[in-house]
């Protein structure tokens, strides 16, 4: 009967008293509006390139370039397509943004946990460190480690030589590399092979751990594995020694591997820059964490940097890894300054290609799509890994 009354009684309602209803009215009427926008913004842009005939379309992609590019992870010429060209740009900023993010997370761990150290100068330094990174643009200091190049450095045939096959000019830094050989890429599937095989050591030892309390000694086991695999590997090929050396010819070194001033001043200040804010997520994780559970991990003989990678910072990733995030993608997106220091990056390659188009809407729309790609691929991954260092609760 009490059903019955409740029933009857929302019938009588007027849906517009309903907050259900309600609710689904306004989200249909917002939804309509938003369509209306959309509808009137795109049909107008159309009009207004057909009165001044602009072509529309994507269809520019297959057209040759016609522009050179001073770096590429693979081959390109002025003769490729302008999707190819997308392409280098956009593995240029792939490149950066990973070497900048790996080295982001080492440094601004190491700085994060000297912030909390006992030792008042090194704590000091790691303050001082982190308030003038943060409080300088990121524009500027890439400006400044540009600058340091081209001022300080010679030219090629004055350039300074620490030894060990290095070079610094102008020109960027150049590298003395292993020649190429078959074995290389051997010796690089045998180290993912050996990544492979230590993780699954770790989890055996994990488990076998919580089953008998045995420790398995994961650490140098797989430190073995790592080296060891690689160095058969070559062994089996002979033992390749070769060496390509840069030598200076003409105005520039050829040979071994160039890194470029463009390259270096971005990663320099990428890297600078976000490993500060890195630092003092860092530390607020580690402060998260309950003095409680240091004091009992030293109670029972723990030094201190077991203390560290044990107890402290397995809890302190539950609080570290959100932030973080932020700051890979923050990493990833600033990377898109390059263009004020000439690096070829996706930005600055998808600018030429509008200014020698004029498809400006479809550059600016690839633009945004690939970095809205590199954003949600980065998020996807973290929050994977987010849910895998997360605490079970038992």
């Amino acid at each position: 009967m009490k059903g019955f009354q409740e029933t009857a009684s929302s019938e009588k309602t007027p849906f517009w008293l309903d907050p259900r209803k309600r609710a689904i009215l306004f989200q249909l009427m917002t939804f309509a509006v938003v369509g209306l926008l959309a509808y009137y913004l795109t049909s107008n842009t159309l009009i207004n390139l057909k009165k001044q005939s602009i072509a529309t379309g994507f269809g520019f992609l297959q057209k040759e370039s016609a522009f050179e590019i001073g770096e590429s992870l693979i081959p390109y010429s002025a003769a490729n397509t302008y999707a190819r060209a997308l392409l280098v740009g956009a593995l240029n900023t792939i490149k950066v943004a990973f070497i900048g993010v790996v080295i982001t997370i080492i440094l601004g761990t190491i700085i994060g946990v000297a912030r909390l150290s006992t030792n008042w100068l090194l704590s000091k330094l790691a303050a001082i460190y982190i308030e003038v990174m943060q409080d300088i643009p990121i524009l500027l200091q890439l400006f400044f480690w540009y600058a340091i190049f081209y001022e300080t450095l010679p030219s090629p045939r004055e350039a300074i030589s620490p030894g060990a096959g290095i070079f610094l000019s102008n020109r960027g830094v150049a590298f003395t590399v292993p020649q190429a050989h078959p074995a290389h890429l051997y010796m690089f599937l045998a180290l993912m092979s050996g990544c492979v095989i230590v993780y699954l050591i770790r989890r055996w030892a994990r488990k076998r751990q919580e089953r008998t309390g045995k420790i398995f000694p994961a650490f140098r086991v797989g430190i073995a594995i790592i080296f060891g695999l690689p160095f058969l590997t070559w062994l089996a090929f002979g033992a390749p020694l070769g060496m390509n050396v840069p030598k200076l010819g003409g105005f520039n070194f050829e040979g071994g591997l160039t890194v470029s001033p463009e390259f270096i001043a971005l990663l320099l200040g990428l890297v600078l820059y976000t490993a500060a804010f890195v630092a003092e997520v860092v530390r607020a994780g580690i402060q998260s964490v309950s003095k409680g559970q240091r004091e009992a991990a030293m109670s029972i003989g723990l030094r201190p940097v077991p203390v560290l990678n044990l107890v402290i910072l397995p809890q302190a990733l539950r609080v570290i890894v959100p932030p973080l995030t932020s700051q890979m993608l923050n990493l990833t997106k600033n990377s898109s300054l390059a263009v004020a220091i000439g690096y070829p990056d996706f930005v600055s390659v998808a600018n030429t290609t509008i200014n020698q188009t004029g498809q400006s809407i479809e550059g600016v729309a690839i633009i945004m799509t690939v970095y809205l790609f590199f954003s949600l691929s980065t998020s996807a991954f973290m929050n994977w890994y987010n849910k895998r260092v997360a605490l079970v609760e038992r």
